[in-house]
């Protein structure tokens, strides 16, 4: 491991000194390749450099306890040092160990999230807003942008369905674990006898496909134009903006209806086919590398229950990993870096493990 490091180390340096040389400051795409490399080594460097240190300490506190000369006072504060030393050794060597983890090549993509009601009617509709909201809140906090893509809302102010993009490197990694069956316990709105009950909600998140990486005959689509319509029916656009593309090879149907523009929205919804076809590739190719190798924190299958919000008592319990929190309303505003980063560590702690084992 460390060999490799040390080959990551010198090529740091190097890029550090390259960087400052006039044929590559005249050159922006070589400058941005450059930087581009240099942050992708400076998490592991640094610590590796951190981990270095701490064995010099070791070495130095070693040869003052060792040195019969030395005062008592010098030779305490020796093995302070050393003791102190030896922790940070192997907690720097656990942490290199997690950051040579390959990195998940979608992590800086950008993000199509799409949320559908489920078993609930009415509620769950209701609660799709709710995770609507939560997620865009979210994304606020992270610097992330958000823009819809469609949606298809109730009269009493839920969504059927909505889908999203949410733009900033970055965002997969935030977004990717939230693929699933959210389960909500709660009094709806719609309830008059103050009764509990139990609806769920699907997630799915799409990391963006790259234009180069799917190519669509444009023979294999099927596109039709219609006229936009909002909540109970009533039309909001007088013209056929809205946008309805199916993929023949696949049956995948695809529709955008937020924009007044036709070609915005023929655009939007080829982004949500191409990000569509893009995990099915991905999810195909998976399945052939290994069935049976799966992440702690679950398949990211939309049929799989990742998650309990129980209003009643403020809880919220993320069944992959075991996690409940008491502090539900915090996390429907949009607080998800707790759940997030233990969702994270369980990810690489499981790879970690399997890493081991091979």
């Amino acid at each position: 491991m460390f060999g490799k490091i040390e080959i990551f180390d010198k090529r740091y340096s190097e890029l550090n000194k390259k960087i400052y040389e006039p044929s590559v400051a005249a050159d922006v795409d070589e400058y941005n390749k450059i930087m581009k490399e240099i942050r992708e080594l400076e998490p592991v460097v640094l610590k590796y450099r951190e981990y270095k240190q701490a064995r010099k300490t070791i070495e130095e506190s070693l040869e003052l306890l060792a040195d019969s000369g030395q005062d008592a006072e010098i030779k305490e504060l020796a093995q302070l040092e050393l003791d102190e030393a030896k922790a940070a050794v192997e907690t720097l060597s656990d942490e290199l160990k997690i950051l040579l983890l390959p990195k998940d090549p979608n992590d800086d993509r950008n993000v199509i999230i799409e949320i559908r009601g489920g078993a609930g009617g009415e509620e769950s509709a209701l609660f799709s807003a709710v995770l609507y909201r939560m997620y865009t809140m979210y994304a606020e906090r992270k610097g992330f942008k958000t823009e819809i893509i469609n949606a298809n809302e109730t009269e009493l102010g839920g969504f059927k369905e909505i889908s999203f993009m949410v733009n900033g490197s970055g965002a997969y990694s935030r977004f990717k674990y939230e693929s699933g069956v959210h389960r909500v316990q709660r009094v709806p709105e719609t309830e008059s006898q103050g009764r509990i009950h139990t609806s769920t909600t699907t997630v799915a998140v799409l990391p963006e496909a790259d234009e180069v990486e799917l190519e669509i005959n444009p023979n294999d689509l099927k596109i039709d134009t219609f006229r936009s319509s909002g909540a109970g029916g009533q039309h909001i656009n007088k013209t056929s903006s809205a946008i309805r593309i199916t993929h023949i090879p696949t049956g995948m149907v695809v529709e955008c209806q937020d924009e007044r523009s036709q070609y915005k929205n023929k655009d939007k919804a080829l982004k949500v086919l191409k990000s569509r076809l893009l995990r099915q590739k991905q999810e195909a190719q998976d399945s052939a590398i290994s069935a049976e190798r799966k992440s702690q924190v679950g398949s990211g299958d939309r049929s799989e229950r990742i998650r309990t919000y129980n209003y009643p008592q403020g809880r919220l319990t993320d069944h992959r990993i075991g996690l409940t929190l008491y502090k539900l309303e915090d996390i429907l505003n949009g607080d998800l870096d707790e759940v997030i980063d233990n969702l994270t560590a369980a990810d690489r702690a499981e790879k970690l493990r399997e890493s081991m084992e091979s």
